[in-house]
């Protein structure tokens, strides 16, 4: 499974962290950088991930920032991006089953390794439920689809 990660500057050693553990997990990381820790603008990072998911060219994006806001931000700008901010396992497994989110995003201050690799797992391992929760994503499609005419 091909998955995008991408950071600023302040998430970029846990990026790399987690873009190794991922590797040696199977998964094909496309790292969208940045390829270093030097101050950066988590916009030049977090709108290509987020496009490149919404064209389906990887099936989910992780985005990591200091707080994870910017990178939320960001990343939602882009068709077919639906990021989630996700500091539990808990509010993964919710971001999957009822959001049909596709990209993962953390706060590098409230994350180390081996809490996003229990975050992950839920993550992952979680499917999209649909029925109602279907409705509500098609609705943001249709959004999504109605202003991009313009």
């Amino acid at each position: 499974m091909k998955i995008a990660i991408g950071s600023d500057h302040r998430g970029f050693e846990l990026k790399e962290k987690i873009k190794s553990w991922l590797c040696e997990q199977g998964f094909d990381v496309v790292d969208f950088g940045p390829a270093s820790a030097e101050s950066c603008d988590y916009p030049d990072f977090a709108i290509p991930l987020g496009e490149a998911v919404g064209r389906g060219e990887v099936r989910f994006g992780i985005l990591i920032c200091y707080t994870g806001i910017g990178m939320t931000i960001a990343s939602a700008k882009a068709k077919g991006a639906r990021p989630a901010l996700c500091r539990s396992p808990e509010d993964a497994r919710m971001a999957r089953a009822h959001n049909d989110a596709n990209i993962l995003v953390l706060a590098a201050r409230d994350q180390e390794l081996n809490s996003f690799q229990k975050l992950w797992r839920e993550w992952i391992e979680t499917r999209f439920e649909g029925g109602r929760h279907q409705r509500r994503v098609e609705k943001i499609i249709r959004y999504e689809d109605r202003i991009s005419c313009r």
